[in-house]
């Protein structure tokens, strides 16, 4: 299933800004960064949770979502853009490739970025629900992107820099930088296919924990992976003296942490959601701890 999903959003997005109206050295820096890989992770959980509810119509909301779904991709895509430029974070690796600033120049990047993001609604708005729905889930998703989510994550972050954080206050900071877009694709998911108030709640739920967990596992990977298998520089973290999981309880406690999340992620979904895409959202979690090891 995941698969499936994730061919979808590709063949939508390798259509995604050929328009000759587009200057050519934008286009090419947008899709670049939009084309360069990626697990489709937001797109496929929007999906996923549409599908989980609409059952017997699960293909047509498939379908009728997946400019949707793609328009989130877009937006993860602006703020690694974003993240990577030498004012933030400064890495010149991203899912394996060359980040962008450095395949192109900063400026560019930014634009490029500024582009994916602003266009990424244009692609939502092209989705086939009921307008009243439509309109509730992109609101959802610009106020999860926006100052009182990731980019207030990303405040956060860099204000975090060379201090010693609370658990809470890391809580916080990766809730909005990372758990935001994430939490937000499940629940317009649920939002676009007209789910039930318990449906809802679930997909809320799981979206919620899922993030905390996916942020400890990059956490744990930047101390333990290595670049050909995350794709982007590792012990990045320490070297910029970020607050982080592992820096502030250990290792085999993030990994606990990282475990205990995943399991409630999959609790929100006992007696609410089954089927294949039931099941694809209980393997992402169980992925997310493996990747710990």
């Amino acid at each position: 299933m995941s698969a499936a999903l994730r061919d979808r959003v590709e063949q939508y997005l390798s259509a995604a800004f050929l328009d000759k109206e587009i200057p050519s050295r934008l286009s090419s820096a947008m899709r670049y960064s939009l084309l360069a890989g990626g697990k489709r992770l937001r797109p496929a959980l929007c999906l996923a949770v549409a599908r989980a509810c609409a059952k017997d119509n699960a293909e047509e909301i498939t379908e009728a979502l997946l400019p949707f779904a793609a328009g989130l991709e877009m937006i993860h895509t602006y703020s690694l853009i974003h993240d990577d430029l030498p004012a933030m974070d400064d890495d010149d690796l991203r899912r394996g490739c060359p980040t962008c600033h450095k395949a192109f120049d900063e400026a560019t990047a930014i634009l490029a970025g500024d582009a994916l993001l602003t266009n990424a609604f244009s692609h939502m708005a092209r989705a086939d629900a009921p307008a009243p729905l439509l309109l509730e889930a992109m609101r959802l998703t610009a106020d999860a992107a926006g100052a009182a989510g990731m980019v207030g994550g990303q405040m956060l972050d860099l204000e975090g820099e060379g201090k010693k954080l609370s658990l809470e206050e890391l809580r916080i900071l990766n809730e909005k930088k990372t758990g935001a877009l994430l939490f937000n694709a499940c629940e317009c998911g649920a939002v676009l296919a007209e789910a039930t108030s318990e449906q809802r709640r679930a997909a809320r739920c799981y979206g919620s924990e899922l993030g905390i967990a996916f942020q400890i596992t990059d956490d744990i990977l930047d101390v333990v992976g290595d670049e050909a298998t995350v794709g982007k520089e590792v012990r990045h973290d320490a070297e910029s003296e970020k607050a982080t999981w592992p820096a502030l309880l250990g290792l085999e406690e993030a990994r606990r942490q990282a475990r205990l999340h995943c399991e409630a992620a999959e609790r929100a979904l006992e007696g609410v959601f089954s089927g294949p895409d039931a099941d694809f959202l209980r393997e992402t979690s169980r992925k997310l701890v493996n990747r710990t090891h």
